[in-house]
């Protein structure tokens, strides 16, 4: 059984890292991204190739993913690998309804891999991973996650249709993870945890099919 959280200290934490995810360290060039498809593609793979990067998102633009990108091609954007932020002022990140299926995004922080993802002010929509597959917004495998103010939403997986965890952390800060589905029973529509944790402040989790987030009790704070 999980130990209690103390959720003073949890606060403190979360509030130093979305200061972190706001102000571009001093040793990383801020990359303004174009609003498209093929602007975002590569400036991840720029910033996965330099061992990390602030990326700022173009304001109000909905970058639409038409192909999976990713070296498995089980996600739309390349798989995120080393210290990212994507900063955003209400712009979304939406997979193509006419698209294959594939995820939005995927965290790898397995083997020699260090990703890590800080999400501020984007919506991550539409993402549907392929047949079998966990995390239809976000699948984090063994990196860390952090969402300030942005949301999942109508996203479909197997596990976790909004944002399956796995080994690694996520926290999400005054955010919003709704309308999204997990195709298998109690798979956590919301929110699906499989080892690690998953950590909520201020942050709505409401409106996912069949339940919003699994297992049962593994997500403080967030009801069934």
């Amino acid at each position: 059984m999980r130990a209690t959280r103390r959720i003073p200290a949890l606060l403190g934490t979360v509030a130093l890292a979305v200061g972190l995810a706001l102000v571009p360290t001093n040793a990383q060039a801020v990359q303004v991204v174009g609003c498209s498809e093929g602007a975002l593609v590569n400036a991840i793979n720029a910033a996965n190739l330099i061992g990390g990067d602030d990326l700022v998102l173009a304001p109000f633009c909905t970058y639409t993913l038409t192909l999976a990108h990713s070296t498995d091609g089980g996600s739309g954007l390349p798989d995120i690998t080393t210290p990212i932020t994507l900063s955003g002022i209400s712009t979304q990140i939406v997979r193509s309804s006419t698209a294959a299926d594939f995820r939005v995004l995927k965290v790898d922080g397995q083997g020699l891999n260090s990703g890590e993802l800080k999400l501020s002010g984007v919506t991550v929509r539409g993402g549907k991973a392929a047949a079998g597959q966990p995390g239809g917004g976000i699948a984090n495998l063994g990196g860390d996650v952090l969402l300030v103010s942005s949301t999942l939403r109508n996203n479909e997986a197997a596990l976790g249709g909004g944002l399956y965890n796995e080994t690694g952390t996520a926290n999400l800060a005054a955010s919003t993870v709704v309308g999204n589905t997990a195709t298998t029973a109690g798979g956590g529509g919301g929110i699906y945890e499989a080892s690690g944790s998953v950590n909520l402040v201020t942050t709505l989790v409401s409106a996912n099919s069949p339940n919003n987030c699994a297992p049962l009790g593994s997500v403080p704070f967030c009801g069934v």
